[in-house]
């Protein structure tokens, strides 16, 4: 079989038989109707769907990190009301309890399809919920993977659930390979995470026979089905010869000329420190506090939070603590508030600072909790709001969080709006961080989730860039700093050409540090500002890549 190839998410490379995941729960019948005892027929419907959200808690605790939050979020939608007395009603009406979940299920998964934005790429998660339930009614095999294998195999799917990788590791799965997905979906953060690689839009994935020994480069998106010895070795080779190389880089981040770059790791909790500090963080650049808030009925109290955010100041004495505010609302909505009402897109609702605004006693807890932490701390606590879009917005959060007494405070650019005003916005805020995710998918209208629309999502687009140079340009006109937490931090070729364009500071996925420290400390300031015009000049995220690489030949020891 010839080579496939996709795009690459996580570094490395990976070979070994493949395991490709190709169950699918059955569908019920359309006509399946229960024996006429209604109440039984939805306890077997509400027993089985409490199982599923135990036991995606219960691997979500297993697993922790990023993989927690996600199947948290995945128990949340197996324990839905709104989908209770939706299946309730279908059994009442003679369906099954397995053809109630199903229809049940479906009405959502359409309502989350047209919703779009956040809640559309949540649709494969509900699936995932569904078909374990069914799963369960029916007394079938729940979907899953073997948790040991012979040897690490190379896990193959048109998609993966995120409770079916949650608790692999690299001493189980060698490599991720998916048809769907892209640099944003949940199998390319948990891989990353993982420090697994991983290539997903890869089309004909599947088409690989079961066991076929498969060789996996997650940098440049090339899948080989039965590769040479000799293929294998040299992929091995340089692979090692990388490793090597980045093991002997250490140090604060800084280009080869002695120019800081700090890097700095995002984490979702205390329970990421230990990662980030393994992998050399500097401190942390986003501190996401939405697993406080989330999976409960009520807000969690100012002492659970102020302990909770002491915990990882701890970890970084005298270093850089930026913590992000809240960012919740209709996309991601907490239990404890009001409904906000129906929104036709939730991704572009009342969400992150604009929810904080129309509930400002979340804000202020939160805020009163992280002055307390710091004052027990030698860390540098900074703030930032999420989802800032004017001037305005960004005067008001900068007010209220030094009302609270916490002295440095600044705002995400990941609207387009905040990048292309950012001057304004630097006259207020005390510092940027890009969020290059959201900056991207709102810039060019383009789902992160949606595996067709994945060149648009490339971190590399020269139209991204453009309005990473204007918030930067912004910033230095006031004197302000401007990170990068987004994904594309953590490309270690894009690190140079972030560096170039004049980002302070880099926060990343915590494996992905090493490979970052190394590219920078290979090549000069201004080789980095001339890979930066080089990419800005390009037309096509090919072209930029291919541009500012001729400017960083330090990558080639990297192969990178």
């Amino acid at each position: 079989m010839t080579a496939l190839t996709g795009v690459g998410v996580s570094p490395g490379v990976g070979f070994g038989p493949g395991y490709v995941l190709a169950y699918e729960t059955p569908v019920p019948a359309p006509d399946a109707r229960h024996g006429g005892d209604a109440g039984a027929e939805r306890d077997r419907a509400a027993r089985a769907l409490e199982r599923v959200a135990a036991d995606l808690e219960e691997r979500g605790v297993r697993a922790g990190g990023e993989a927690q939050d996600i199947l948290s979020a995945q128990a949340l939608m197996a324990r839905d009301p709104g989908l209770a007395v939706g299946v309730a009603g279908l059994i009442d009406a003679g369906k099954s309890a397995a053809r109630a979940v199903y229809e049940a299920f479906g009405g959502y998964r359409e309502m989350l399809v047209d919703a779009g934005g956040y809640l559309g790429e949540r649709a494969a998660d509900l699936d995932d919920v569904r078909d374990r339930a069914i799963a369960v009614i029916e007394g079938l095999p729940v979907p899953g993977l073997p948790s040991r294998a012979a040897q690490p195999y190379v896990l193959i799917a048109r998609d993966l659930a995120p409770a079916d990788t949650a608790l692999l590791s690299r001493d189980v799965v060698a490599a991720f390979v998916t048809e769907q997905g892209g640099p944003t979906s949940h199998t390319a953060i948990l891989a990353r995470a993982m420090g697994v690689p991983a290539v997903v839009a890869c089309p004909g994935a599947t088409s690989i026979a079961p066991g076929t020994p498969v060789l996996v480069d997650g940098v440049s998106g090339l899948v080989r089905p039965a590769p040479s010895e000799e293929e294998v070795a040299t992929a091995r080779n340089a692979a090692s010869a990388r490793d090597a190389v980045l093991a002997a880089t250490t140090g604060p981040g800084m280009t080869a000329d002695g120019h800081a770059v700090p890097l700095l790791a995002n984490i979702g909790g205390p329970r990421d420190v230990d990662g980030a500090l393994e992998h050399g963080a500097e401190g942390v650049g986003l501190y996401r506090t939405e697993f406080l808030f989330l999976d409960r009925t009520t807000a969690p109290s100012g002492e659970e939070q102020e302990a909770a955010y002491l915990e990882v100041l701890e970890a970084f004495p005298g270093g850089r603590v930026v913590v992000r505010t809240l960012d919740a609302g209709a996309d991601k909505p907490l239990a404890f508030l009001p409904p906000q009402g129906e929104e036709p897109n939730p991704a572009l609702g009342q969400r992150g600072l604009r929810l904080l605004r129309a509930h400002p006693e979340i804000l202020n807890t939160q805020l009163a909790a992280l002055a307390r932490a710091a004052a027990r701390s030698s860390a540098k606590l900074q703030v930032m709001a999420p989802m800032v879009a004017t001037a305005e917005e960004t005067a008001w959060y900068v007010a209220t969080c030094k009302e609270a007494g916490l002295p440095s405070a600044g705002v995400m650019i990941e609207i387009p709006a905040a990048a292309l005003r950012a001057a304004d916005l630097a006259e207020e805020a005390d510092f940027f961080s890009l969020g290059t995710n959201d900056l991207t998918q709102y810039a060019f209208a383009a789902d992160r989730q949606v595996g067709a629309l994945t060149a648009l999502q490339d971190a590399w687009q020269p139209a991204l860039l453009d309005l990473v140079a204007l918030a930067v340009a912004g910033a230095a006109e006031h004197g302000r700093p401007c990170g990068v937490c987004g994904e594309a931090a953590g490309d270690p070729v894009l690190a140079c050409v972030l560096a170039g364009l004049g980002v302070t500071s880099l926060s990343m996925a915590p494996p992905a540090l090493p490979a970052v420290r190394a590219a920078l400390s290979r090549h000069t300031r201004e080789q980095c500002r001339l890979a930066a015009q080089a990419a800005l000049a390009g037309t096509s995220p090919q072209e930029a890549r291919a541009a500012a690489r001729s400017h960083l030949p330090g990558l080639a020891g990297l192969a990178l």
